[in-house]
């Protein structure tokens, strides 16, 4: 089967993908909205060389550039395309008439950006009703493209899980010991420095917590737009010392990063299946995290973590208070969380659900006739 794997750019969400495709006996081509000639993806996929599409075009020059679309698609002649998001890569598919589409949702595109204007609301309307499957990383995401009319039986759910044997209780917590920091309450977020994230709403709560139990510390991981603000945060409230800013960490540097923490912390308004989420569990982490339908598919209060109002600043600072007067006696949380990665965010034992929905869509040709 020749895949074409239509994306924003290289994520590392893009490579785990492709490097999982790379093993597969399919043959992939990576096309994407920001293309870059020469860039590397594992194994032997190769990224087809185009112009590339600019979402803020206006119309009339957006149309010319599916032209451009079209011509990638005529001399290539995949058997399917997988594109996603759902507003851009998988709405300009769904614009030139592809099929089979294999749209993937990336969580938020639909479940914060498909409500955020008419036209937004119109772009996924018209994607859904032109994609043959719909794949997402959890039920929430499902259950939204059935409120745009999406037929539930073309929708695969799998969470994209973790590397296990990677991500795993056990090894190496050196960065605790090069900061001195053995005898404190390490709490870790890692999640993109971007409004989406709520990070200053972290900071908000972590000053607060702070102020009534010094003996906190967060291990501040990621990289965007607002690092200036929450470097200035810090500065502000004194707090230069007790946040380490430990910018981007590679896959090899994060096992260490997640064992040298106590608890995770995640503040998000909108995720999917939070792949963050996946690699705190796994490495046995008990979390605090916002009461997002995506979280909540994963966390139940008390159980393998606590729940804080999304915005919330005051209520997630007592979380991450109640939390760390308690670390003592998490260990059965700690362990079940472990427990609860190996049987639902298992990277290998999930990816073929992503096979199977290409089956299901090669069956759909014919039906557009």
């Amino acid at each position: 089967m020749k895949v074409l794997y239509f994306t924003r750019t290289q994520s590392p969400h893009d490579l785990r993908f492709t490097q999982a495709l790379a093993a597969t006996e399919h043959q992939v081509f990576v096309l994407c909205l920001e293309p870059v000639v020469g860039r590397q993806w594992p194994g032997n996929i190769v990224e087809v060389e185009w112009q590339g599409i600019n979402p803020n075009d206006v119309e009339q020059k957006l149309n010319d550039q599916l032209q451009w679309l079209k011509v990638v698609l005529e001399n290539l002649n995949p058997d399917l395309v997988h594109a996603g998001p759902v507003q851009t890569a998988a709405y300009y598919t769904a614009k030139v008439g592809f099929h089979p589409l294999v749209t993937m949702s990336w969580g938020s595109d639909l479940m914060l950006e498909a409500d955020e204007n008419p036209f937004s609301q119109f772009v996924t309307n018209y994607t859904l009703e032109h994609t043959d499957v719909l794949v997402g990383d959890c039920a929430c995401v499902g259950k939204k493209a059935e409120l745009f009319g999406f037929a539930n039986p073309n929708y695969f759910q799998f969470p994209w899980g973790v590397d296990l044997q990677h991500f795993s209780p056990v090894g190496s917590a050196s960065l605790r010991e090069k900061l001195g920091w053995q005898d404190k309450v390490v709490l870790l977020s890692n999640r993109s420095f971007a409004p989406l994230y709520g990070v200053d709403v972290l900071l908000k709560a972590f000053s607060s917590a702070f102020a009534e139990n010094s003996n906190l510390r967060l291990l501040l991981y990621g990289k965007g737009g607002q690092e200036s603000q929450f470097r200035q945060f810090m500065i502000d409230h004194d707090l230069e010392n007790i946040v380490y800013f430990g910018g981007h960490a590679s896959l090899d540097e994060l096992p260490d990063v997640y064992r040298s923490a106590d608890i995770y912390l995640s503040a998000s308004h909108s995720d999917g299946t939070s792949v963050s989420l996946m690699e705190a569990l796994a490495s046995g982490l008990p979390v605090i995290v916002s009461d997002i339908p995506g979280n909540l598919e994963w966390i139940e209060e008390g159980k393998q973590g606590w729940l804080f109002k999304d915005g919330d600043t005051h209520e997630f600072a007592q979380k991450i208070i109640l939390a760390s007067l308690q670390l003592d006696s998490l260990k059965p949380m700690k362990t079940g969380n472990r427990a609860l990665a190996e049987q639902r965010a298992d990277w290998n034992k999930n990816f073929p659900v992503l096979l199977k929905a290409y089956e299901t869509a090669l069956a759909t040709v014919g039906s557009h006739d």
